[in-house]
């Protein structure tokens, strides 16, 4: 599974960001932060969900990541997609909420560093 996730391709904004690379200042700056996390409600401890559950709880996600600015992104490999957020600021109070939405994973961004993937 870790491997599945540093292959993936992540986009936010219309701009790539791979774990292990540098993310690009455009996309902090259009956040107005210097940090980031990447995160989604879909696909629970990486169990597949139908669609329509998926993009409930994708929904409550975003509501509840009310107080950052937010920008949709998405997660890809081969097939696979899966709709994903990118809220700007502190890491910590985003990584709760994927913790409660029952994530298995987050992509940490720090303007000037490497996209970092923290396991939850």
């Amino acid at each position: 599974m870790l491997r599945a996730y540093r292959l993936t391709r992540y986009r936010a904004g219309g701009i790539e960001i791979r774990i292990g690379r540098r993310v690009p200042d455009a996309l902090f700056q259009r956040l107005g932060t210097r940090r980031a996390t990447l995160l989604t409600a879909w696909n629970p401890f990486s169990r597949h969900m139908p669609t329509g559950w998926n993009e409930r709880m994708q929904r409550r996600l975003r509501r509840d990541l009310r107080s950052f600015v937010v920008l949709d992104a998405e997660g890809s490999l081969h097939c696979w997609r899966e709709a994903m957020l990118l809220a700007g600021g502190p890491s910590q109070p985003v990584i709760r909420l994927a913790r409660r939405f029952r994530q298995s994973a987050v992509v940490e961004l720090r303007r000037g560093a490497r996209a970092r993937l923290i396991q939850l």
